[in-house]
């Protein structure tokens, strides 16, 4: 598997991709990368350090963009260089003071990171508490142990409950000298207008092609073409895709809405054999994504790619919503996530009968 260069320490979503998330109040089990940034972290990173050297970075910072962009890995690199003693001229850490040695091996008593904590049951929490948030207040009242700066990392900080929100902003109307919180979102506009207004934002676009195309080859990816277009240009995405040979689960969901288009799958079976998978929430991402793809070819007047498509093909948008809609639910097991998928296969195989009834009247 080639490595992905700064976006080396990543969790999950259900659809296979995401920032990197350690287990809440376990910055060890969330190590350390060596790999350099991706060209597109680095400016961020750069943009950071350069208002750090001139004085003029506020207490707050908000990094926010699209999934597996590797905005935790730029965090965390920041906060290294904000713990270290002994920058380097290119506006790293030096990686070799106390304080990086320290941050290598988890250990740093001055960088707090918040994320999904356990609940009684032994499971993660869907959601960032007010507890978790007061913790954090609490400490960074505490005169830092290095005798240098607090560095807190909130994320996924759109998954701060209203509550622990509220906290979080009593903390943000108090700055204080040489403390520093990072929050790192995937979708900001989720956060409250007041958080927003009180941080530094910082956004990751998705590159130019010729960027993203360099990129990936220097990883190891010798065509990354393909998945570059399947992952819409994304090249976190697509480099994710690549390392998991994702491209061929994605042809066998186009071939599988295929045979269910010609009759020759039972939804029953295929909802069964898709939620049996690992990756089923990549599934049903692929799923989507094809038709949405196909629909959009039909309204330019173009042939759709591949997918085989229904005559009357605007009726898709609802299809199309309610299949992301499971997508999202899926991490919640009391739903009968079978019942709900199989009803949408019938459905897509129902929308080629009509077809094929209509041409025969």
């Amino acid at each position: 598997m080639a490595a992905e260069p700064g976006m080396s320490a990543r969790a999950r979503n259900p659809d296979g991709t995401g920032e990197g998330l350690a287990p809440p109040g376990s910055v060890a089990a969330l190590p350390f990368s060596d790999a350099p940034l991706a060209p597109w972290q680095q400016r961020i990173y750069l943009r950071v350090v350069t208002a750090l050297e001139a004085q003029q970075l506020g207490h707050a910072l908000l990094l926010g963009g699209a999934p597996a962009m590797g905005k935790r890995e730029v965090a965390r690199r920041l906060a290294m260089r904000l713990l270290c003693a002994k920058p380097g001229a290119d506006g790293f850490a030096c990686g070799e003071c106390r304080g990086c040695r320290l941050f290598r091996a988890g250990t740093h008593p001055d960088l707090h990171e918040i994320s999904f904590g356990l609940a009684q049951t032994g499971n993660f929490r869907s959601e960032i508490i007010v507890d978790q948030v007061r913790a954090l207040a609490e400490w960074f009242s505490l005169t830092p142990q290095a005798g240098g700066a607090q560095v807190a990392i909130v994320c996924p900080a759109e998954a701060m409950n209203t509550a622990a929100a509220n906290a979080l902003l009593k903390t943000l109307e108090e700055p204080s000298r040489d403390r520093y919180l990072i929050l790192v979102s995937d979708q900001p506009g989720r956060l409250a207008a007041t958080i927003r207004s009180r941080c530094q934002k910082l956004e990751f676009r998705i590159p130019l092609r010729a960027e993203a195309e360099a990129w990936l080859r220097a990883a190891g990816f010798a065509d990354p073409g393909p998945a570059l277009d399947a992952a819409r240009g994304h090249p976190g995405v697509a480099a994710d895709w690549l390392a998991n040979d994702a491209l061929a689960l994605r042809a066998d969901v186009l071939a599988a809405l295929n045979a269910l288009a010609g009759g020759r799958r039972s939804p029953v079976e295929l909802a069964a054999a898709w939620l049996a998978d690992p990756r089923a929430g990549l599934r049903l991402r692929f799923a989507a994504e094809l038709v949405h793809d196909a629909v959009a070819h039909q309204l330019a007047g173009r042939k759709a790619p591949g997918l085989t498509m229904p005559g009357d093909f605007q009726k898709l948008g609802d299809w199309y919503d309610r299949l992301n809609r499971l997508r999202e639910q899926l991490p919640a097991p009391a739903l009968r996530h079978d019942l709900v998928l199989a009803g949408l296969l019938l459905e897509w195989r129902g929308y080629f009968e009509e077809s094929a009834g209509g041409a025969g009247r």
